[in-house]
C-alpha cells in the first residue's frame, strides 16, 4: 500500500492518526461524512462470470488470463443498436428528417404493438423499421434476421409511398381551390445557385482581364527592348576628316 494504508476501512482511522500527531492541522472536507458514512469492505466490483470460465482442452484446463480493463466501465449493448446501425447505413437520409425526441419514460415503444409497423399517434421512421424486424425475430419461428430486415424495409417502404401519394393529392386539391405555397426547396436552391455563379462569373471575368493585360504588358516590353536596341543613336561620335578639321580649329559655322 505504500506509507499509508490506503484502504477504504482505514482511510478515517489513518486520517484521524494524522490530525492527533499534528501532521495534517485541520481534516479533510470529507472527514465527517466517511465517519458518519464508512465505506463498504469491497470497493471494486466483482469480475464478470465469463471471465471467470476456463478453456477446458483434453484434462488440462487453461488459466484465464486477468482481466487488463476490469476497471473500466463496462459497454452497455442492446440489440436494437446493430439493427438501427444497419438501417441507418442503408439509408442515411432518414437521419435527415425531424424527428420527435420528446418521451415520456424512454420506453414509449415497449408500449406499442410491433405486429405491424404503423402504430397510431406514432410517426413513421427508421425507429418504426428497427422495432418491427425485432418484433419479427423474436415472434415469427425460423426466420433470419436478413429476412427480418426485409420484410420491414418493404413495409416502410409502402407505407412511405403511401404517404408522398396523399402529400401530392393533398397539395393538387389545395391548388385547386386557390392556395398559394411559395417557393420550393429546389427552387429556393437554384436561386441561390444563379446568384453565386454571377459573383463567380464577375469574379472570373476580372481575374482573366487582369491576366491578359500582364501578358500583354510583358509582351510590350521586350519589343520595346528589342526596337532600342536596333535605333541608332542620334549623337554619332565623330570620326575621320571631321576630327581632323577640328582639331585643326576650323568648327561648324556660328550664326552671327
Amino acid at each position: 500500500m505504500g506509507r499509508y494504508d490506503l484502504r477504504p476501512l482505514r482511510v478515517h482511522q489513518t486520517a484521524s492518526q494524522l490530525l492527533q500527531t499534528g501532521r495534517i492541522k485541520t481534516p479533510p472536507p470529507w472527514y465527517d461524512v466517511v465517519a458518519a458514512i464508512p465505506p463498504t469492505q469491497a470497493s471494486v466490483r466483482t469480475l464478470p462470470i465469463e471471465q471467470h470460465d476456463r478453456k477446458t482442452s483434453g484434462s488440462k484446463a487453461k488459466a484465464t488470463k486477468k482481466p487488463s480493463k476490469m476497471f473500466q466501465p463496462q459497454k452497455i449493448l442492446y440489440k436494437e443498436d446493430a439493427l438501427r446501425r444497419q438501417f441507418f447505413g442503408d439509408h442515411p437520409w432518414e437521419l435527415a428528417r425531424p424527428r420527435v425526441v420528446l418521451e415520456n419514460d424512454g420506453k414509449d415503444g415497449k408500449a406499442c404493438d410491433w405486429s405491424r409497423i404503423s402504430q397510431p399517434g406514432r410517426r413513421l421512421d427508421g425507429e418504426s423499421v428497427v422495432q418491427r424486424q425485432l418484433w419479427l425475430m423474436e415472434n415469427v419461428l425460423e426466420i433470419s434476421p436478413t429476412e427480418a430486415y426485409d420484410q420491414a424495409r418493404h413495409e416502410f417502404y409502402a407505407l412511405r409511398y403511401q404517404e408522398d401519394v396523399e402529400r401530392r393529392v393533398a397539395k393538387e386539391e389545395a391548388l385547386s381551390t386557390g392556395a398559394y405555397f411559395g417557393k420550393t426547396h429546389l427552387e429556393v436552391g437554384m436561386e441561390l445557385e444563379d446568384k453565386t455563379w454571377e459573383v463567380w462569373k464577375e469574379w472570373a471575368l476580372r481575374e482573366s482581364a487582369a491576366q491578359q493585360q500582364k501578358r500583354a504588358s510583358a509582351y510590350t516590353g521586350l519589343e520595346r527592348e528589342s526596337e532600342d536596341a536596333n535605333v541608332v543613336n542620334p549623337i554619332d561620335p565623330i570620326v575621320g576628316p571631321e576630327l581632323e578639321e577640328l582639331a585643326e580649329g576650323e568648327g561648324p559655322p556660328v550664326a552671327s
